[in-house]
C-alpha cells in the first residue's frame, strides 16, 4: 500500500533522493515530491526485493585519462554541457532530450565519447531524468560520496574524463536495486543500427558535439 502524500513529501525531503540540488526552492520541492512518489510506487511493486543501502554503494573515484584546462572544456562543450559536466550542475527535471529515448543503443559521454550506459538498462523511474539500473560496465564510471547541499548522495562521473553525470540512489529496480539518475546534457546517444563510434580524442572533439559528431 502506498504511503500518503505527506509521508511522500517527507521522504523526498529527508532522503536527498533528487538529482537536483541547484534549483529554486519551489522547483526543488516539486522535484523531490515527484521522486518520492516514484519511490513509493517502486517499493509497492517490489516489496520482496531487498535493495542496498546508500552506504553499500561501492565508491570508486576515477582518475581521468583525459585532462584539459577549464578554458579548453568551455571551448568544446555547450554551456548546458559545461554546467553539468564540469560544474556538477543539474538540468531541470523533465527537460532532458534523452529522457524519453526508447530506441536500442548506447549512451555515451558528451565530453569524451566513452560508452556509459546501454538502453537495455534504462527504465522509466518517473523522476524526470534518464535512469538506469546499471552502467554498461563497472569500468565506465567512477563514484564518490557527495555531501553538498546538506545531503549525502553518491555522485557518478565518466571514468575517462571525470565529467559529472548525476547521482546514484538505492531505490532502483532489480537486479541491482540502484538508480543511476543521469543528466541528458552529460550524454549523447548512438542508435544500435549505427556503427559504434570510437572514443573521440579530447583534442579532436568538436565543441558541443557527441561521439557521433552530432549536436546534443
Amino acid at each position: 500500500m502506498l504511503v500518503g502524500a505527506t509521508s511522500l513529501i517527507a521522504l523526498g525531503l529527508l532522503s536527498g533522493s533528487s538529482c537536483s540540488a541547484n534549483s529554486s526552492t519551489e522547483t526543488q520541492l516539486r522535484q523531490r515530491y515527484v521522486v518520492a512518489q516514484a519511490q513509493g510506487a517502486q517499493v509497492a511493486e517490489d516489496s520482496s526485493f531487498e535493495r542496498p543501502t546508500l552506504d553499500e554503494i561501492p565508491l570508486r573515484e576515477a582518475e581521468p585519462q583525459v585532462q584539459l584546462s577549464e578554458e579548453e572544456w568551455r571551448a568544446r562543450l555547450t554551456p548546458a554541457q559545461y554546467q553539468v559536466l564540469r560544474e556538477e550542475g543539474t538540468e531541470r527535471a523533465g527537460s532532458g532530450e534523452l529522457l524519453h529515448v526508447k530506441e536500442d543503443g548506447t549512451f555515451v559521454c558528451a565530453a569524451c565519447g566513452q560508452e556509459l550506459f546501454s538502453s537495455d538498462h534504462k527504465y522509466d523511474s518517473r523522476t524526470g531524468w534518464p535512469s538506469f539500473y546499471a552502467p554498461i560496465s563497472e569500468e565506465a564510471v567512477g563514484t564518490k560520496m557527495d555531501t553538498s547541499h546538506g545531503m549525502r548522495r553518491v555522485e557518478v562521473h565518466c571514468s575517462r574524463c571525470g565529467g559529472h553525470l548525476g547521482h546514484i540512489f538505492p531505490d532502483g529496480p532489480a537486479p541491482t536495486g540502484l538508480r543511476y539518475c543521469v543528466n541528458s546534457a552529460s550524454m549523447g546517444f548512438t542508435p544500435a543500427d549505427e556503427a559504434p563510434a570510437d572514443e573521440t580524442p579530447a583534442d579532436e572533439a568538436p565543441a558541443g558535439a557527441n561521439s557521433d559528431g552530432t549536436a546534443p
